[in-house]
């Protein structure tokens, strides 16, 4: 059964039978399976589509096999539709598939995993000294080098280790246990799900998979660079609250923290110096070790800045590891479809949790919404070559929310336009200055389902059935339509329900969630 908003555009979704708890769905009965025998330190590297109306599932029926760090069971059938990675398996195995996959074979040039295995074994040694306060991390690297696979890999191992590490996601265009445009930190006590990854977010509802609850923090923009102000800013909140949380956890503390960094932050300028809002994240989270995955111009220029021109006491390790030889380049549509399945996971749940997202219906006169100003005149351009320290202060930025061009947020009247939109759910009140709201972190997220200008009203999907009382609303910056156009190619805003047009339907009818296209 489907519920109000199940089958918008913005989202993506299609109408399909509910996914039964504690499994994923079983296979289509007439794909033939077909065995893969991998020797010793080998792997399987495949690349699947998004598209629904495929599958590709994978079993190990004998040996031993990982994906991203994590042991599969033998004779356990995993979902891996819609994804990219590498089976690894250090002994030899042989596998099981069913399902078409865009691209997949088998590979011998491993010699990345003995790099990441030896990374691990470097941070338990770092955690195991009582002088450390554990290993502090910040990968850096272009795009499409292997950071988020990385981080999976070690944050697996820690974990398995008996750790419980904290894991940083500070790319705003990727989701960790929340939509996109968020910052996220998390920390792990059990082990990651193979189909999954980090599971579910626990402000969308009961989990499988225990942590704790994650830390969030909203940036309305695409990349950093494009209001680095903004960007500090927040860091500095989320590094705060993070520090905060592992002086209370020495368990925690000791196992260390781990930042995945945008790619757009891994690259250096002409002269070889590297981004300046790097600088940032190494003041604010006291980074300890640097793990380098681009090319050895970015190491020299991060060994330069911060190992070479150190004192002894001062200098920090760079390391450099070597990314997965097969690794695919994650075009704009994969990750347009990724975005997509992070926010559907967050509203919906996965196979193995599914979930069930309220209807709100919320009077004009009752919502205060801001929205993030693209045409602020803020500092919006990136700088290489900071000094070594760090004095940003993020009550320097004394901006208000007036309406002029220099505010960075601006208060918006509901309308049709925000229809398909995520809306942040901040702690602070509707009445908080602009520092506040966005210092603040976010409660949760709402999916804008319709906006009825004629009855004053908007229809919010939300994980819990609470209202949120009076708590300021944040929409991102326009970019963020990118993450949640329709498959058909138009906006949010050029669909009506079906039902809209009639006053009052029946239950099946709003269940069914029928969309129509409104007449250009």
């Amino acid at each position: 059964m489907s519920l109000p908003g199940l089958s918008l555009p913005g989202l993506g979704l299609q109408l399909s039978a509910t996914p039964v708890l504690g499994g994923s769905a079983a296979p289509p009965a007439e794909q033939s399976p077909r065995r893969e025998d991998l020797p010793p330190r080998s792997e399987w590297r495949f690349e699947t589509s998004s598209s629904s109306s495929s599958s590709y599932h994978a079993r190990v029926l004998s040996g031993h096999a990982e994906l991203f760090g994590v042991e599969l069971a033998v004779n356990q059938l995993y979902d891996l539709s819609g994804t990219k990675g590498a089976i690894f398996t250090w002994q030899g195995c042989q596998l099981e598939f069913m399902g078409d996959a865009e691209s997949e074979y088998a590979a011998e040039e491993t010699e990345y995993a003995v790099e990441w295995l030896s990374l691990h074994g470097m941070l338990e040694t770092f955690r195991d000294e009582p002088a450390n306060d554990g290993p502090r991390v910040l990968v850096v690297g272009s795009d499409s080098t292997g950071k988020s696979s990385l981080i999976r890999s070690v944050i697996a191992r820690a974990v398995s280790s008996g750790r419980t590490p904290t894991v940083v996601n500070l790319d705003p265009r990727q989701g960790l246990l929340a939509p996109p445009s968020s910052l996220t930190a998390v920390t792990l006590g059990s082990q990651m799900e193979v189909e999954n990854g980090f599971g579910i977010s626990p402000i969308s509802g009961p989990t499988v998979t225990p942590m704790k609850t994650p830390l969030v923090y909203h940036y309305p923009y695409h990349s950093p660079t494009d209001k680095p102000d903004v960007y500090k800013a927040i860091v500095t909140r989320l590094a705060l609250s993070t520090t905060s949380r592992l002086e209370e956890d020495l368990k925690a503390k000791q196992s260390g923290i781990i930042l995945d960094t945008p790619g757009v932050l891994g690259v250096t300028d002409g002269k070889g110096n590297i981004n300046e809002i790097l600088h940032h994240l190494v003041s604010e989270f006291s980074i300890n070790v640097i793990v380098s995955m681009g090319p050895e111009r970015l190491t020299n220029a991060l060994s330069k800045r911060y190992s070479v021109a150190k004192g002894a006491d001062e200098a920090i390790p760079v390391l450099r590891v070597a990314k997965p030889g097969g690794l695919a380049e994650r075009n704009e549509p994969y990750l347009k479809q990724s975005r997509a399945r992070y926010t559907r996971s967050y509203f919906f749940g996965s196979a193995k949790e599914s979930l069930s997202p309220h209807s709100h219906s919320i009077a004009f006169d009752n919502l205060v919404i801001y929205r993030a100003n693209t045409t602020s005149t803020g500092s919006g351009t990136t700088s290489y070559g900071a000094d070594a320290d760090d004095d940003y202060d993020p009550s320097s930025d004394n901006t208000t929310m007036s309406g002029t061009s220099t505010a960075t947020f601006d208060k918006v009247a509901p309308s049709v336009a925000m229809m398909g939109s995520l809306i942040a759910i901040k702690f602070c009140p509707t009445n908080s200055d602009e520092d506040a709201i966005r210092d603040s972190a976010v409660m949760g997220f709402v999916y804008v389902a319709d906006v009825d200008e004629a009855r004053k009203k908007v229809r919010f999907l939300a994980p819990h059935p609470q209202s949120w009382g009076n708590r300021a609303l944040m929409q991102a910056s326009s970019v963020e339509e990118v993450y949640f156009a329709s498959s058909l190619g138009r906006p949010a805003w050029q669909y009506r329900r079906q039902y809209d047009t009639g006053g009052d339907c029946d239950v099946e009818s709003l269940l069914a969630g029928w969309i129509v296209p409104v007449d250009e």
